[in-house]
């Protein structure tokens, strides 16, 4: 079983900065890639930012130049650094782990995981 956490959401005036974690724990060898989805209320699931193992990154075209992602292999943790934040930042924000490879399983991978989410909120 693999899980995902999530931490550091919370309120935020316009214009600040929030820093996301997302811990993967269990029995993990490897995770191929890493990213986070954000949910507006009322809102489909979207992709805001993925990284590979490799440090290949890909973003929403809403959030280049103001967020950042980033990931420790080592410790199985992807991050997201938020800057110059906007009300329509404003949603709930997943991790999602995909391409685990399993200590227990060699050569087997695990896709799709998800984490339960953490709200950020941007208003003054």
């Amino acid at each position: 079983q693999v899980q995902l956490v999530e931490s550091g959401g919370g309120l935020v005036q316009p214009g600040g900065s929030l820093r996301l974690s997302c811990a993967a724990s269990g029995s993990i060898f490897s995770i191929n890639a890493m990213g986070w989805y954000r949910q507006g209320s009322g809102k489909q699931r979207e992709l805001v930012a993925a990284i590979t193992s490799g440090g290949s990154t890909n973003y929403a075209d809403s959030v280049k130049g103001r967020f950042t992602i980033s990931r420790d292999n080592d410790k199985n943790t992807v991050y997201l650094q938020m800057n110059s934040l906007k009300p329509e930042d404003t949603a709930v924000y997943y991790c999602r782990a995909d391409g685990v490879e399993y200590t227990d399983s060699p050569g087997e991978y695990g896709m799709n995981y998800w984490g339960k989410g953490t709200l950020v909120t941007v208003a003054s």
